[in-house]
């Protein structure tokens, strides 16, 4: 069926309701609206996918570096275990000039000696340890005894073996403050 003119009757009435031509101006602010939309959604996908992307980098370099610190932490316990093994530290006390102590003796609550105390055996024969080195000395205070002078004995406690008498007081010359 054609339309050949104007509508009449029940038609004609709802014919007024509906738009009579294409029109744009309705539509406009919808479009608008959906395009911007999908243009906000894609900027915020973009952003989220970049703060995630960083994370990721932060994540991976935090991971290298926990593993980094974990080698070095087994590296120094390794030290550590090799240092306070029994031989280490009996090879380093040797170098030191230490020596074995002799049987010792021990007070009971009473006072009564316990055990026959005896001296230090001497060091055995063989490699001389070498020496630690010196510290650097700083220039002597004024009316200081010279360098290479002879130091009075140590104090000796009565009842100790002459080789344990300076009981952890070291004969070294102490560093002393260059007064900056």
């Amino acid at each position: 069926m054609t339309r050949k003119g104007p509508l009449k009757g029940r038609a004609a009435r709802l014919g007024r309701f509906m738009p009579s031509g294409p029109s744009t101006a309705a539509r406009t602010p919808f479009v608008l609206l959906v395009v911007l939309l999908l243009g906000g959604g894609l900027i915020s996908l973009l952003l989220l996918n970049s703060a995630l992307n960083q994370g990721s980098f932060e994540l991976s370099e935090l991971k290298k570096k926990t593993t980094e610190l974990t080698d070095e932490e087994q590296a120094l316990q390794r030290d550590v275990d090799d240092y306070s093994a029994p031989d280490a530290l009996e090879r380093r006390a040797r170098e030191l000039g230490m020596v074995p102590g002799g049987s010792p003796a021990f007070l009971g609550p009473d006072g009564t000696v316990l055990g026959v105390p005896s001296k230090a055996a001497p060091p055995r024969p063989g490699p001389t340890p070498t020496p630690p080195a010196k510290p650097a000395t700083a220039p002597a205070a004024p009316g200081a005894a010279p360098a290479g002078a002879p130091r009075p004995p140590a104090t000796q406690t009565p009842g100790t073996p002459p080789a344990t008498a300076a009981s952890g007081a070291s004969t070294a010359t102490a560093p002393t403050t260059s007064g900056r």
